[in-house]
């Protein structure tokens, strides 16, 4: 009796030891499926400054589905969203792959592995042979490491550069038997046809070997096709609208639209939320704010990620993208009725460089493109800003000619009574905009009497958390703030 007793003592402390906002497991949100995926060719997967790989695509199309992946490998392409890293080397041939896999895989091995390789002999070279003996060596060495390892094994693109490339029919009809031999004894390989799909007449550029973006996107799309069969299904995947909304030179900007699923009532038009990515106005994509904007649209608001003019794929500046930042606004209070928008109940929210995009538009005049309507506001209703940069002045951030022209855009140097209340979320130890920076942002905004909260996160840099590695409890805790905070605001009902 005393031994049952003692245990329901123990028990009982156990509980009140417990934090009062703990989660049983039932009440956690589902985290998404994550792996790891390695690239491992040639230049087709490595990609090039005129020819495309299909690893930026790839990744659109995973994320969407709602797969966290982490490309690994010791190389990195570049991309809109920054560097994905892979095991792709131009100019080599699958011997040279061979002779690297075990020094490779061991420092960076993936759940994943893409294998394409096969170019870069000629055919007087009479190579299949030995490249199929190299498949053999590298799909073992690493199944030897990994026994549980996903290797996907691609027939190689075919090409128009002949007589050089006349091989690889005959090689990618040995890739097949080569699949088919190593999966009697070992599983987790499988067969994945590149050549289907891929014409080098459409899909590669001038040489006739390197993909073009279509090319790209169809060897995605086919690497996605059988990885689907392989990986766990997320429990959710993002399927939003896509409109333009404005053309700039070559670019055709585009609003990513979560609508809610519940039926519209004609009487209640919808509050909406629109968000821009962070990359220091050169780096991002729309995609960054899937996961918000399927949250929100899920709470009844119209729900939109916008894309905009960066560095990297438009070789623009902050100033292009203040511009765009204000037409996306213009064009939803335009179309606010076609898609059930109230027009008075914008919020408009951001992280890093898109939280100075989102407060710009609080605070900046100018910036409007010639033809817009200038009877439509560029001003928000709300600001939500995810550790935002706020000053662009000469203690603050931004490249030399921003804080030249800091006067035209520093938010921190144009609030007024324009500005809509906001919410700041920062993290402690951000080292591009202090706490000191932010409560002088907010005392400004109260000085004109619009409220400012601000939440600050110990012991957070910059970002506070990284989109690209999935939700983390610090992701959660900021979205209940600002779920809060736009039911304050009326925005969500309690």
């Amino acid at each position: 009796m005393n031994r049952i007793l003692n245990l329901l003592v123990i028990n009982f402390c156990l509980i009140l030891m417990l934090p009062l906002n703990a989660q049983s497991e039932e009440d956690k949100p589902d985290k998404p499926p994550s792996f790891s995926l390695m690239g491992f060719g040639d230049s087709i997967t490595e990609g090039g400054a005129a020819f495309s790989s299909y690893l930026f695509p790839l990744w659109e199309k995973l994320l969407r589905a709602g797969y966290i992946v982490d490309f690994v490998g010791p190389r990195q392409a570049p991309t809109r969203i920054g560097v994905l890293n892979h095991a792709g080397y131009s100019g080599r041939t699958a011997e040279f792959l061979e002779g690297q896999i075990d020094s490779i895989y061991r420092k960076y091995p993936a759940d994943v592995v893409l294998l394409h390789a096969g170019h870069n002999h000629f055919a007087e070279e009479q190579p299949v042979s030995g490249i199929l003996d190299a498949q053999r060596s590298i799909i073992s060495r690493i199944k030897k490491i990994n026994p549980d390892a996903l290797i996907l094994v691609a027939r190689v693109i075919e090409s128009g550069k002949l007589p050089k490339y006349s091989y690889i029919p005959k090689l990618n009809a040995g890739i097949g038997e080569l699949v088919k031999e190593l999966r009697q004894n070992c599983p987790g390989i499988y067969l994945v046809d590149q050549s289907a799909s891929f014409h080098w007449e459409t899909d590669a550029i001038q040489d006739k070997v390197h993909p073009n973006s279509q090319g790209a996107e169809k060897m995605a799309e086919t690497w996605f096709r059988e990885l689907e069969k392989h990986l766990k299904r997320p429990s959710v995947s993002f399927s939003p609208e896509l409109v333009v909304y404005k053309k700039a030179g070559d670019a055709r900007l585009k609003l990513h639209i979560f609508q809610p699923e519940e039926p519209h009532r004609e009487d209640r038009p919808r509050p909406c939320i629109l968000f821009f990515f962070g990359g220091g106005w050169k780096y991002g994509t729309p995609l960054q704010f899937y996961r918000e904007a399927a949250h929100y649209a899920g709470k009844g608001m119209v729900a939109i990620s916008a894309d905009y003019r960066i560095g990297s794929a438009n070789g623009s500046t902050v100033f292009e993208s203040v511009a765009d930042a204000r037409s996306a606004i213009r064009w939803v209070r335009e179309h606010a009725q076609e898609y059930h928008i109230d027009p008075g109940r914008i919020a408009v929210a951001g992280a890093s460089a898109g939280g100075h995009l989102a407060a710009a538009t609080g605070t900046l005049a100018g910036f409007d493109e010639e033809g817009e309507r200038r009877d439509i506001s560029a001003v928000p209703d709300l600001n939500i800003l995810y550790y935002p940069v706020l000053d662009n002045g000469p203690d603050g951030y931004g490249s030399a000619e921003v804080k030249t022209r800091f006067k035209e855009i520093s938010p921190m140097h144009n609030v007024g009574p324009q500005t809509p209340s906001t919410l700041i979320l920062l993290g402690t130890e951000d080292p591009y905009l202090s706490e000191t920076q932010a409560r002088k942002y907010k005392a400004r905004l109260e000085q004109f009497g619009t409220p400012c909260k601000l939440m600050m996160y110990p012991g957070s840099g910059h970002p506070v958390f990284h989109y690209r590695k999935g939700p983390s409890s610090r992701y959660y805790e900021m979205l209940r703030d600002t779920d809060r905070f736009l039911e304050e605001q009326g925005y969500l009902s309690p």
